[in-house]
């Protein structure tokens, strides 16, 4: 492969990993949260059914981006990871709890410790990743190619509002999820949740986004230089307005395919605002690479094997366990 095309073919790769943790990994989490607004005893066993068997497969897709980082674009990596460290031990903490109660609350008899453990651990979990995402955006005080700022520098009303945002997107995909893999009054309270929370996921997102355009005021000439964003946008509107028409229709298949569509719409709307920045108008795909020959064995030895067997593996366990619980 030429070498001149690893930097852009490892940043695509990264960026589709990190969108597939976020429809996988974001659908686990917000039955997590849904979690933590029922009291029902078997409502509550059959949440822990719907994901259950893919949660922990669902995260590896973080690994491999955070590994995806750190072997091909180590700057940002060395960039990223102060800039946020305090929420980024934060998440894991939150990760770690949510791993204990699947492997404790059986043999604890259901103990509320683990129940709270998981509920508040999604929660913590989602937001977390959103500010994160948030402070990425809103941008990072980059000198002399490292980190240049404070440890709360993350933490601000837009990075707040960010956070709000991916946990709505989030609990979305999990009342989604919840559609298409239950049945009874499980379903039926997944399909109550839905339209609102696709209001509510959208008025914070239009926030957010109206509020991006005050933070970086190019972004605005870019997308009348580019009128190919605009493709995001329509196949943002198609994904409501069959998330509508699935709700309304009681057609368990479509919700959750639309609301990654949806999702998959919002995230090439933000990549093509920045593209070609890691780091928003700061630090280049091409300046942060690492050397040619790195990257040449990495593709070998781990984008050619790795994450096309990852890939499979998710594929054939979502084939194998496909259905209602």
């Amino acid at each position: 492969m030429d070498p001149l095309w690893l930097p852009q073919f490892w940043a695509l790769l990264i960026a589709f990993a990190l969108f597939v943790y976020m429809v996988r990994d974001g659908y686990d989490l917000g039955v997590g949260i849904l979690f933590g607004f029922t009291r029902d005893g078997s409502h509550r066993e059959t949440l822990v059914r719907a994901i259950s068997p893919f949660w922990d497969g669902n995260e590896v897709w973080l690994i491999l981006v955070g590994a995806g980082l750190f072997a091909a674009f180590p700057p940002v990596y060395a960039i990223v990871l102060p800039a946020f460290y305090l929420p980024l031990t934060a998440m894991l903490i939150a990760l770690v709890f949510r791993g204990v109660f699947f492997e404790f609350r059986n043999h604890a008899g259901g103990s509320r410790l683990w129940d709270w453990g998981f509920f508040l651990g999604s929660l913590a979990a989602a937001f977390i990743q959103g500010a994160a995402l948030g402070g990425i955006v809103q941008g990072i005080a980059v000198a002399d190619g490292r980190y240049a700022g404070g440890p709360f520098d993350w933490l601000t009303p837009f990075t707040l509002t960010c956070g709000t945002g991916l946990t709505l997107g989030y609990t979305l995909l999990g009342a989604a999820w919840l559609v298409l893999r239950t049945t009874g009054e499980t379903r039926e309270r997944a399909y109550r949740l839905l339209a609102g929370l696709l209001v509510a996921f959208l008025a914070v997102f239009l926030i957010a986004a109206l509020w991006t355009t005050a933070v970086h005021p190019r972004l605005a000439a870019r997308w009348q230089e580019s009128p190919g964003l605009f493709l995001a946008p329509a196949l943002g509107a198609a994904a409501i307005l069959g998330l509508w028409t699935g709700i309304r229709g009681r057609r368990d298949s479509v919700p959750y395919a639309m609301t990654v569509l949806l999702f998959l719409a919002l995230f090439l709307a933000a990549a093509g605002s920045f593209w070609p920045y890691l780091v928003p108008f700061a630090v280049g795909i091409e300046a942060a690479a690492a050397p040619a020959g790195t990257l040449r064995f990495l593709f070998y030895g781990a984008g050619i094997p790795v994450f096309p067997l990852v890939l499979l593996y998710s594929g054939v366990i979502l084939w194998i366990l496909r259905g209602k619980v």
